[in-house]
């Protein structure tokens, strides 16, 4: 009787491990599908772009080609009429120092209030704090229209400096938010034993959090990167010269004319303005993933 006893308990065990480990292998398999399928759906639209970019005119224009693959052979020949005979370059170079300006406007006005907000504490820098990070919810479908009279009166409208302008309103929010959270994590002792040892506030912040809260600092560096790099409303709004556009308006405006689309251009356009985002993500994915949920986390 002793063994049978003992032996049922086991089999119910054994059972219930099988079970559990069928169940987990079932998951695993629907994760696996539904990730396959998430990503055929959402490379579609990159995998198309890369296949209209490729082809020539001729060959987009046939509406009895099949769109998805490349019939005639690749050929470059859109990528050379975009550099050459278009402002493409232009609207580049206007874009790589809109974004540049933007960055470091941003990522020092975040460092210094995410400081003073985090580790200098005063009486009412908590609602300060969530009073910063509300701004970032606000449209900017909203602000476009008073920005564009403080544009205007600064004398910036049609100049890619009015970008410079405007477009920390849409990445210092965000970016501050992120660095208080770092900053809040820090153990208190590092700036105890920095003030006894006679350290400033600067040298606490350019010795000790700022190492400390790299990825963070990283994180916030790319988004700023990614906003000014692609952000669309304001210079749509205050942007009209060939000559100070920016990518996103620019290519768009360049190569349509009225119901003519350039869409081999068009997508060439597209797969080099995506390319310096796209290679900033692929070699610092990890710090920004880890920037974001560490820093809201901590937030």
């Amino acid at each position: 009787m002793s063994t049978a006893a003992v032996s049922v308990p086991s089999n119910r065990s054994q059972s219930r491990r099988s079970s559990l480990r069928r169940s987990r292998r079932w998951a695993l398999i629907a994760s696996y599908v539904f990730l396959v399928l998430f990503a055929i759906f959402f490379l579609i639209p990159p995998y198309y772009m890369v296949v209209t970019a490729f082809k020539s005119d001729a060959e987009v224009a046939r509406m009895a080609t099949n769109p998805w693959i490349i019939a005639d052979g690749v050929t470059l020949d859109q990528f050379k009429i975009l550099f050459t005979n278009t402002d493409f370059l232009i609207f580049f170079k206007n874009t790589a120092i809109v974004t540049v300006c933007v960055v470091c406007i941003t990522m020092v006005v975040s460092v210094l209030a995410a400081f003073s907000l985090g580790r200098m504490r005063f009486w009412g820098s908590g609602l300060l704090a969530t009073g910063i990070f509300l701004t970032y919810l606000v449209p900017d479908t909203l602000l476009f229209i008073p920005l564009f009279q403080i544009v205007k009166a600064v004398g910036l409208l049609n100049s890619y400096w009015g970008m410079v302008l405007v477009y920390p309103t849409l990445t210092v929010p965000f970016c501050t938010w992120i660095m208080i959270g770092y900053f809040q994590s820090i153990p208190k002792e590092l700036d105890e034993a920095a003030l006894i040892d006679g350290a400033g506030h600067m040298q606490m912040l350019t010795k000790i959090f700022i190492p400390v809260a790299l990825p963070g600092i990283i994180a916030a560096t790319i988004f700023a990167f990614t906003v000014s790099w692609a952000a669309f409303v304001y210079p749509m709004a205050f942007l009209y010269s060939s000559d100070q556009q920016v990518l996103t308006v620019g290519t768009v405006t360049s190569l349509i004319r009225a119901d003519v689309y350039k869409w081999g251009m068009l997508m060439a356009g597209a797969l080099v303005a995506a390319a310096p985002p796209l290679i900033i993500y692929a070699f610092l994915m990890d710090y920004y993933i880890a920037g974001l949920t560490a820093g809201a986390t901590k937030g």
